[in-house]
């Protein structure tokens, strides 16, 4: 049952699997309002990891709500992006590398630990969710990447 489900949700592109999975709405919400969900519906192929709305709570208060707000378009897109990787690729394939080069730019270390991977201190706790246009790593933290400097 397990692999038919997986199976279903591969024909949706990225945006579709997250919005039929009621884990990811604040997600959704970010990267639309950072503009980038026209990106993710295309034919490219990417491995996203995917924070859950329990990840987006733990973030200090008022975090989330600067962020979706309107001046600060280009912060988010820089921390959705952070939680992006160019290629399809499973936790099998991630969990072989030390880091991951994300579409952000900056490098985010991988670490595997006791049977279970990490991307820069968040746990994947929802692995391997196929889509059309990649795959889709729920994890347990909201990463923020480091701050560019001006």
């Amino acid at each position: 049952m397990q692999m038919q489900q997986k199976e279903g949700l591969a024909q949706q592109n990225l945006v579709g699997t997250l919005k039929s999975n009621t884990s990811f709405s604040t997600f959704i919400n970010a990267i639309d309002k950072a503009g980038l969900t026209a990106s993710l519906d295309g034919t490219e192929q990417y491995t996203l990891f995917a924070p859950t709305d329990e990840a987006f709570s733990a973030l200090p208060a008022g975090t989330l709500d600067r962020l979706l707000q309107p001046a600060n378009k280009d912060e988010l897109a820089s921390l959705v992006n952070y939680h992006l990787v160019s290629g399809r690729k499973t936790t099998a394939d991630v969990g072989k590398w030390q880091s991951a080069r994300t579409v952000q730019g900056q490098a985010a270390p991988i670490k595997v630990a006791e049977g279970t991977l990490s991307v820069d201190g968040a746990h994947v706790t929802r692995p391997d969710i196929m889509a059309r246009n990649g795959v889709i790593h729920g994890i347990d933290k909201v990463n923020i990447p480091e701050a560019k400097p001006h």
